[in-house]
């Protein structure tokens, strides 16, 4: 079969990464237009060198190209105030169009491809939640395959260098959309998110940090299932691993801990510890924030690709 035509919207760092990523190793995808809204961006200055369609005037120069119907696919690396107009436009030049969202703007059904692609392939709009979430959902959801999440808090550390304009804007949707993301895709009854941009010097990597709570339960499983999800996650993000083995601590009947919406707790804490190097296809290597979200949702536009080219042999 063709492969299948994109675009990208949204030409800083991460829409660029995601444009090396789609050029160098995807042979689903064809990109077809590189959009911004900066003519002077180095996002469309390299689109342009490669021989991609470059749009500095954002979605609704987009919808005007002559080829805009053959792009089936559309990739959203703007801000989640942005997406919220991008997918209108959209939509509305044509129907038939899937938006995979990397924005925090939650407009459709969260995705982390190694717990819910499956879920999702139906969805116009399918949302990759953000960094940390792709990072720290799947151990969540390990975790909740062994015993029931009480309390699931995740930390993100990333390199101050490596979160541009998009990320900066977006900083109070990170934490309210991966705090969703962790009860509603990672299983947990109650998640709460922490962002942190290190300025570190030299930058310092990835760090994410998850911590949970929950009834005593069978330590060596639930240390597989983590190490087994850490597995399937590194399939397409290389540079994603554990720290560490993975920590437990008891917390006594007699001495219980106040969580925030759970109250007094006694039962276990554990402790998981991940780094996410980055493939450094556009950034360093330290950027792994822009490579798992990249990654995340090149992995999910292939899926949908195949999906809907398979679909269509089916109903021919």
């Amino acid at each position: 079969m063709a492969p299948t035509k994109v675009a990208i919207i949204g030409s800083g760092n991460i829409g660029t990464d995601l444009m090396f990523k789609i050029i160098r190793g995807s042979g689903t995808l064809e990109l077809a237009a590189m959009v911004g809204i900066d003519p002077a961006s180095d996002g469309l200055a390299r689109a342009a060198r490669l021989g991609i369609n470059a749009v500095s005037t954002g979605v609704d120069g987009l919808v005007e190209q002559p080829d805009f119907q053959d792009i089936d696919i559309v990739f959203d690396a703007t801000s989640a105030g942005a997406h919220k107009y991008n997918a209108k436009v959209l939509v509305a030049a044509k129907p038939s169009i899937r938006l995979i969202d990397l924005t925090p703007a939650a407009i459709g059904p969260y995705c982390v491809p190694v717990v819910n692609l499956d879920e999702v392939l139906e969805a116009s709009s399918i949302n990759m939640v953000t960094c940390g979430g792709q990072a720290t959902v799947p151990i969540v959801a390990a975790v909740s395959s062994v015993v029931d999440v009480v309390y699931a808090e995740i930390v993100a550390s990333i390199a101050s260098k490596s979160a541009g304009p998009g990320t900066r804007a977006n900083i109070d949707e990170f934490t309210e959309t991966t705090s969703r993301a962790i009860e509603k895709v990672g299983g947990a009854d109650h998640g709460k998110a922490i962002i942190v941009l290190n300025p570190a010097e030299p930058p310092v990597m990835m760090r994410d940090t998850v911590f949970l709570l929950t009834p005593d339960a069978d330590r060596e499983k639930i240390s597989r299932a983590v190490e087994e999800q850490v597995a399937r996650v590194a399939a397409y993000v290389p540079g994603y691993r554990l720290k560490q083995d993975v920590q437990f601590d008891e917390i006594p009947a007699d001495e219980p801990v106040n969580v925030p919406g759970v109250g007094a707790f006694s039962g276990l804490k554990i402790s998981v510890f991940l780094e996410v190097e980055g493939a450094a296809h556009y950034l360093p290597a330290y950027a792994g924030n822009l490579d798992i979200m990249t990654s995340a949702a090149l992995r999910t536009a292939e899926v949908v690709a195949e999906h809907v080219q398979n679909l269509e042999v089916t109903k021919a």
